[in-house]
């Protein structure tokens, strides 16, 4: 919590535009204060959307690879993100849609349809990691190949979701958060209410009944959760990878396989992961800014490739 804090404060203190702390501090408490607006208009939301999303996609990774028994399930590997992302052009080209309060809803359809894709083409409850992974990559990149189909079609389009694709925290506004806020709310209150039954059905369908759980609520309550919280984090700030796959692993050297102690540490320090590379982000590449998905896309290989190298990597 401590270095969450930290890292939130940085990602309110630290910009492409350089300010001094005590500018940043009157901006935060003085309405009338020049840096007001920048404070509470642009790195206040940016950074509360940060810790939003964080969650989403930590806890989402985590409930995933322990539905699917499969340490490299990700809401971006198993094209949870593409197709909510698909979902998206799809209603930027057609209807014109390019504010989050009409992104969020195709996301969040476009994120059901391919999650209860992925888990059937996968064998359903006989799904094994090497089919979920290959279902997953085969619908990854049939989906995003569409979008820049759609992008290049049309010219609206690529101007609208030119940097919502590669995922950013930039364009975060006050009513971008409270418009994502509840769905995202709502998918972590379903993830942590299953986290105990959860772990009875990682024993197994039949020692899950015996133990009093119920596999296909468990199952769809799960699917409903990754679906509000990719859904919502993907329509907020585009596809981010690899927060997902990385958080819950270097979590799980902490904490065990206990998915009531794994969520709410995956609720904590994936928003640090994400804020941290936005802040870093900003200061790389000023006077300009990389965004925050071209980060940990960078960051997250290496760093992923070093967990694997040191065995870091366990079955969820």
């Amino acid at each position: 919590m401590l270095l969450l804090a930290a890292v939130a404060v940085l990602s309110i203190a630290v910009g492409a535009k350089q300010l001094p702390l005590t500018d940043v501090w009157q901006g935060l408490l003085d309405r009338d204060a020049a840096e007001y607006a920048v404070v509470h208009r642009m790195r206040l939301p940016r950074t509360l959307l940060g810790l939003l999303a964080g969650a989403a996609l930590g806890v989402a990774g985590a409930v995933m690879q322990a539905l699917t028994r499969n340490p490299l399930a990700d809401p971006g590997l198993l094209g949870i993100n593409a197709g909510a992302a698909a979902a998206v052009a799809t209603g930027a080209l057609l209807f014109g849609i390019g504010g989050v309060g009409g992104q969020v809803w195709f996301a969040l359809l476009g994120a059901a349809a391919v999650t209860a894709a992925v888990y059937a083409v996968g064998g359903g409850r006989g799904a094994t990691p090497a089919r979920l992974a290959l279902a997953g990559a085969a619908l990854n990149a049939t989906l995003y190949s569409y979008v820049s189909a759609v992008m290049l079609m049309d010219t609206a389009s690529l101007e609208r979701l030119r940097f919502w694709t590669v995922g950013s925290l930039a364009s975060a506004e006050p009513s971008t958060v409270r418009t994502v806020a509840p769905f995202m709310a709502a998918g972590l209150l379903v993830a942590l209410a299953v986290a105990r039954p959860l772990n009875a059905l990682a024993l197994g369908d039949d020692a899950a009944r015996a133990l009093g759980a119920r596999p296909a609520l468990i199952r769809g309550a799960v699917i409903a959760a990754i679906t509000l919280l990719c859904g919502a984090a993907t329509a907020a700030c585009g596809p981010i990878v690899f927060v997902g796959l990385l958080v819950p692993h270097l979590v799980r050297a902490l904490t065990g396989p206990d998915l009531r102690w794994l969520l709410p540490y995956c609720a904590v320090l994936a928003p640090v992961l994400l804020l941290g590379a936005d802040v870093l982000g900003r200061v790389l590449s000023r006077p300009g800014e990389l965004q925050v998905g071209l980060v940990t896309a960078v960051a997250g290989g290496p760093l992923f490739l070093w967990l694997v190298l040191r065995g870091r990597v366990a079955h969820p």
